[in-house]
């Protein structure tokens, strides 16, 4: 059987709030993991593994990989970030590995230290929903 957003939505609520101790009402679709929710890059290792964990089974496991789901290993490449910001071919790279984040806002800015505010709840669901699709 396959799962609603909406089921989706409800299961990654539950990982954040046992992952970042947030109150289920401060999960919003909006709420960005850094910027609201207070997660920082330990989190990110915890959250991955209660993903995984959730939406897994013996029989089909839900495995993300290193780099699959939040940024990194980006600062070293020069084609990809100069002066901290990220280069058009920064952005290829973030929008190619990461297509269950919105980027539009960001694409003004592109300031390296804010891409971890790019990570909401709803890019969450999406990064789910696509990985269970096969898509992801």
């Amino acid at each position: 059987m396959l799962m609603t957003k909406d089921d989706i939505f409800g299961k990654v609520g539950e990982v954040l709030e046992e992952a970042l101790g947030c109150d289920d009402d401060e999960i919003t679709p909006e709420a960005s993991l850094t910027a609201d929710l207070g997660a920082e890059s330990i989190d990110f290792l915890d959250i991955v593994f209660r993903l995984e964990k959730t939406f897994g089974t013996a029989e089909k496991p839900f495995k993300i990989d290193q780099g699959e789901l939040f940024p990194e290993n980006f600062m070293d490449n020069a084609d990809w970030v100069q002066d901290a910001k990220f280069t058009d071919a920064g952005m290829a790279m973030l929008e190619e590995r990461m297509p269950h984040v919105d980027f539009a806002a960001f694409d003004a800015s592109r300031e390296v230290v804010k891409v971890g505010d790019l990570i909401t709840v709803q890019s969450l669901v999406e990064f789910v929903s696509r990985k269970l699709e096969g898509a992801g």
